[in-house]
């Protein structure tokens, strides 16, 4: 198979970081878009251009995610057995055309049938109140929306499932697994706006050592 990216391998966790610094990943789109609640593209573009060290988020949330994640991933497999899985923890795929363009995947599906390819994505979560339970009813919280979209830039992947395990936060026995899943047709619209924001934000900022304008969230 031709495929549009290049895959580069990490030994262990430190050079897998080490690696995510070389261009733009998975969790850093939101930002270049001024819709994430913890990191503003100024503060992406600190790091980006060295000026801060990249944000080392160790939580229990973080760790429980991470410990999560193989779990759901054989469980996934059980309930979708149309799928074979391809995952490795220290692996970085990088976009041969856009090489800036990185992502780290939770896994790779190929169709047994046709042999399409798509993305899978782990997510663990836990909701505090009505608004951000509304943020998972029929559709995928916007930060991870666009995480799934630079996946799908990155690879030239055909479809995306995202598997989430979500926690009720006033009710710690009430406990749900979700399956999200979408086409990359489904989606063409949004992915060529994502690349665009993305290439300013690395050729005109990153690039050119050029402070980005201030987008904040909306409230």
């Amino acid at each position: 198979m031709n495929e549009s990216f290049i895959r580069i391998k990490a030994n262990n966790r430190g050079e897998w970081l080490e690696n995510r610094k070389k261009g733009i990943g998975g969790s850093d789109c939101s930002a270049i878009l001024g819709l994430n609640r913890f990191k503003t593209n100024v503060g992406l573009w600190e790091e980006k251009v060295g000026i801060k060290e990249l944000e080392n988020n160790s939580s229990e949330k973080t760790k429980y995610g991470h410990d999560a994640e193989e779990y759901l991933r054989q469980l996934f497999l059980l309930d979708h057995t149309e799928y074979e899985l391809f995952h490795d923890e220290y692996m970085t795929l990088q976009n041969k055309k856009n090489d800036f363009l990185l992502a780290s995947l939770d896994g790779e599906l190929t169709n047994k049938l046709n042999n399409d390819k798509g993305i899978l994505e782990i997510k663990t979560a836990e909701v505090k109140n009505k608004k951000k339970l509304d943020e998972w009813n029929d559709q995928i919280p916007t930060n991870y929306y666009l995480q799934c979209l630079h996946y799908l830039l990155v690879t030239d992947y055909k479809f995306v499932w995202l598997r989430a395990k979500i926690k009720f936060y006033w009710d710690s026995n009430k406990q749900e697994i979700r399956d999200y899943y979408f086409t990359r047709e489904e989606v063409e619209d949004d992915l060529k706006l994502l690349l665009e924001k993305e290439i300013e934000f690395w050729n005109e900022n990153v690039l050119k050592n050029k402070r980005p304008g201030l987008i904040l969230p909306g409230i």
